[in-house]
């Protein structure tokens, strides 16, 4: 189905053609008509599909029909992010859209890290979509610097990752001071009970689509396991970088101190590496990944805060050096190349301790890449055995029941600090 069956303007549809969007993706497909229609919506796709623009055409559509008073315009859009660098990047593509439309709609990112008074000023200057996270967001509210009475849609941008960053609490606070007449739309990879709970308190008779699929992975990612022993992961990287000739590499480490002893070996040995991960100031994080874009880096080591939302074009090799904690941060992991039907290999070390999880991991993506070693870097001993610990003592200790009834009998009133005990 082409663009000009979803309901788009012909402005709107040539922002799309601005934008290389030969055909719709499943969930702009779905997305694009229901959002024209005004529905709030619950909307579950995978990283890399095409989210941003399948709610920022139809919203850039609303805002251009809008008949604008003197003055500077009033937000009526709200995008909320879980990490500055997606809020960063949505703002970035929205406004390479309005680059090609005959109005002036303003857009501009509210973000930790960033200068508050540049923030105030493009906000005061008139824009009419935000994008950001809720930490900053919530600041200038209270600082009665932005409010929300002409909001017309929210939009809750990896739904599931602000909630599992902890901002449960942030978004409540945020909906009290939104305007409950609006469109809401809710975008997740995942759809757990805490999503779940979310939707039912803040959309209103919501649309559910699913545009995830049943396998929950990129087909055109060529997955890649690699059995090696811990100690021998580092050389295998270099010697993959130099022989395979990987050019433009994000490799996936479990800590912020594996990434910088990491970054800081490779380069170290002549590799063109940096390291990525939430230590870092605003201004070092944008710099590190301009210059990863650029390919003024070769190889970029990140923790999960590059995993969701992180666009970078034609990225062709993603490592995963350390496992990641879930099958689903995998899939996140993974997504960041083969993006918008593009190519990508995705790499993941394995030794002896890994093989039960990666199995797990397999069980959940529906695929099961050969496993291979590499000549020169084979993975060597056994696995260790799991030992059996003893059996349970019976009469050894209290049950339940008994800690529960101790609990109750002990007197709960604290001693009077100035009373002498007897």
């Amino acid at each position: 189905m082409p663009f000009s069956k979803l309901g788009l303007s012909e402005p709107l549809q040539r922002v799309a053609e601005a934008a290389h969007f030969d055909t719709p993706t499943p969930i702009q497909e779905q997305a694009i008509p229901l959002i024209l229609e005004g529905d709030d919506l619950i909307a579950r796709a995978q990283t890399g599909t095409g989210k941003t623009a399948a709610f920022a055409l139809p919203i850039l559509q609303m805002l251009s029909r809008v008949e604008e008073d003197s003055g500077p315009s009033p937000v009526r859009v709200l995008v909320l992010a879980p990490t500055r660098e997606l809020a960063q990047q949505v703002a970035d593509t929205i406004e390479e859209f309005e680059k090609t439309m005959p109005c002036k709609i303003g857009v501009t990112a509210i973000i930790g890290g960033e200068s508050k008074d540049f923030q105030l000023r493009h906000l005061r200057h008139g824009v009419q979509i935000v994008v950001a996270t809720p930490g900053r967001l919530l600041e200038l509210i209270r600082e009665d610097e932005i409010d929300f009475d002409e909001l017309r849609v929210l939009v809750l941008d990896e739904a599931d990752r602000l909630l599992a960053l902890g901002f449960a609490e942030e978004l409540a606070q945020l909906m009290d001071a939104l305007p409950t007449e609006r469109q809401t739309l809710l975008f997740s990879a995942t759809y757990p009970k805490k999503v779940e709970t979310l939707a039912g308190q803040i959309l209103q008779n919501p649309v559910t689509i699913n545009a995830s699929g049943d396998a929950p992975t990129v087909a055109n990612i060529a997955q890649r396991v690699i059995e090696v022993n811990r100690l021998n992961r580092r050389p295998l990287l270099q010697h993959l970088i130099k022989q395979e000739e990987w050019e433009h590499v994000l490799v996936f480490v479990s800590s912020k101190r594996a990434a910088r002893n990491l970054a800081v070996k490779l380069r170290r040995d002549g590799v063109k590496a940096d390291a990525f991960h939430g230590d870092l100031d605003q201004d070092e994080r944008t710099f590190v990944l301009s210059q990863f874009k650029n390919r003024d880096i070769h190889v970029l080591i990140a923790t999960d805060i590059a995993a969701r939302g992180i666009d970078i074009q034609n990225l062709s090799t993603v490592v995963n050096y350390d496992l990641p904690r879930s099958p689903v941060d995998y899939i996140h992991r993974i997504g960041r190349t083969g993006r918008a039907g593009a190519d990508g290999v995705a790499v993941s070390f394995v030794d002896h301790s890994d093989q039960a999880f990666f199995n797990v991991i397999e069980k959940r993506t529906k695929q099961h890449p050969p496993r291979e070693q590499i000549p020169g870097f084979e993975l060597e001993g056994e696995a260790p055995k799991k030992k059996k610990g003893p059996p349970p003592k019976k009469g050894k200790g209290l049950s339940k029941k008994d800690k529960a009834r101790a609990a109750e009998d002990q007197d709960p009133t604290p001693p009077n600090p100035q009373c002498p005990s007897d």
